[in-house]
């Protein structure tokens, strides 16, 4: 394989893995593209009271399973001087308490944090039901039933029809002769009659019990659904109107129909829902979820490192930006610096500083420096002694300004100190020989260009958007290489060549 077809390979992997990444944790783990984001986070708590009667208590309580449309982020169970266990099964799950003696009033809290996620059903919804039971009704009732059944099958296609048009029948204002009957003389309510004249037309069909999430309700009580099979999925029906689907902020806290609370060694027991609507920044929301549910990209990732080394690489994906920055602008434009990657590191101090005061700060410097290095010239001195002289000029000058600017109570000017002295001490030298060798004109134009690109990788790197996506999406560091890498392969005119060669594009 040619060297160019292991640039474009490599070049293709780094963005494709990048940019996959990237679109995996936004739509997946939730974080978000852009900073200010913020998630709505649903607190329901349910209360539990009952009143024990100096006997072994047991509480079983029926918790949320993967309910459509909502996750769950976090649970909190609450009950003073109770055991807690778990009685689960592969349909449904449920929090147990249990006291070996207890006596009066009790309460027990269950609390739980929900958020809207994407218009996903689980697995559980295709998973077919087992074989529909015929309900156990004296003759007179099933016959009555039945004929209704007969008449509400004539008039649907499918099981969903089948349901929509009896519960219409059900629950319209003049209902017909059986449907009068059935709920006068009989007593049967709406629902149970729903139920067992599905159970007679062989659809299966069982109870769903939610709530609606309502910001500053107390003492909520759960909404009955009915849920039938048709095909290869569960359709939730209101069995008031008919209605299809689930409610817009609902969420579905029991499916089937065993009970909602148990309660063995008391009576009088009862369960209240209320409800509290808040939010919180969608990265925290993305990060806290991330960790539950033990994502590697989370774990292990920047936001598993303590806050001051998050801090620490804040700054440091930033240094990418720049060096993309300055690829673009000497590859692609033509602008000369003073050295390659000395204009990411002005744009870092610009960070500390401020863009205009970092200006005059590495103006003011380098003009000293250049003028101090040209006297120690014509000193003769040996390069590493020449050099160890200018940066202890440097440090000089710096120490300098920052007390005169206090003097003067000008605080920005005290940020000096964030200019790397170092690089500065190679820029005055490269300076001062390239001012010796090419003339003042290249000093300037490579000066000039070194603070251009500063100025533009600065601009850059202080984006909020950058800021964001850098911090929270490093994986788009690769497709950055991906792209550094394709640029490294061109080797075209540049755009300041442009007018240089406009004579033989005339000609």
């Amino acid at each position: 394989m040619s060297s160019r077809a292991q640039v474009y390979l490599l070049s293709f992997i780094f963005i494709f893995i990048g940019i996959g990444l990237t679109i995996y944790k936004n739509s997946e783990l939730e974080f978000p593209l852009l900073p200010g984001e913020r998630k709505t986070i649903w607190t329901v708590e349910a209360k539990i009271e009952f009143k024990a009667t100096d006997k072994p208590v047991t509480v079983s309580f029926a918790l949320p399973h993967n309910p459509p449309e909502m996750g769950i982020l976090d649970e909190d169970f609450t009950a003073s001087g109770y055991g807690f266990g778990w009685d689960s099964n592969q349909q449904e799950r449920r929090a147990q308490w249990a006291k070996r003696k207890a006596k009066g009033k009790q309460v027990l809290f269950y609390k739980v944090q929900v958020f809207k996620q994407s218009d996903t059903y689980p697995v559980e919804d295709a998973i077919p039901p087992t074989e529909t039971k015929a309900p156990d009704l004296s003759p007179s009732l099933k016959t009555t039933i039945s004929q209704l059944v007969t008449y509400v099958y004539n008039r649907s296609a499918d099981n969903t029809t089948f349901a929509t048009e009896l519960i219409r029948l059900i629950n319209d204002k003049e209902p017909i002769e059986d449907v009068q009957l059935l709920l006068g003389n009989q007593g049967l309510s709406k629902t149970r009659l729903a139920l067992n004249a599905l159970a007679l037309a062989n659809v299966p069909a069982r109870v769903a019990k939610g709530l609606r999430l309502e910001d500053g309700r107390r003492n909520q009580k759960l909404t009955t659904l009915i849920e039938i099979f048709d095909t290869d999925h569960w359709v939730f029906l209101n069995p008031k109107t008919g209605q299809k689907g689930l409610p817009d902020n609902f969420i579905l806290w029991q499916r089937g129909g065993s009970s909602l609370l148990d309660v063995e060694g008391g009576d009088n027991s009862k369960v209240s829902f209320s409800i509290i609507k808040n939010s919180q920044p969608a990265k925290s929301f993305a990060i806290l979820h991330g960790a539950e549910n033990q994502a590697a990209l989370v774990d292990f990732s920047i936001y598993s490192l303590p806050i001051e080394q998050q801090n620490v690489f804040k700054s440091i994906l930033l240094v990418p930006i720049g060096a993309i920055v300055v690829v673009l602008m000497r590859i692609l434009v033509g602008v000369k610096t003073s050295g390659t990657f000395m204009p990411i590191l002005i744009a870092i101090a610009f960070i500390e500083t401020t863009l205009f005061t970092g200006l005059i700060i590495f103006l003011v410097i380098v003009t000293i420096g250049l003028f101090i290095r040209s006297y120690l010239s014509r000193l003769n001195l040996l390069l590493v002694a020449r050099i160890s002289a200018v940066v202890i000029v440097v440090i000089s000058i710096m120490a300098g300004m920052s007390i005169l600017s206090h003097k003067l109570g000008i605080s920005e000017a005290m940020s000096v100190t964030f200019f790397p002295m170092i690089i500065l001490a190679w820029t005055i030298e490269r300076m001062s020989i390239l001012w010796e060798e090419e003339g003042p004109k290249e000093v300037f134009t490579q000066g000039g260009g070194s603070l251009l690109v500063a100025t533009l990788a600065y601009l850059l790197m202080t984006n909020q958007y950058v800021e964001h996506l850098t911090f929270n999406f490093p994986e788009l560091l690769l497709a950055l290489l991906g792209c550094i890498i394709l640029l490294g392969q061109y080797t075209g005119y540049r755009l300041t060549e442009l007018r240089r060669f406009q004579p033989l594009a005339e000609d």
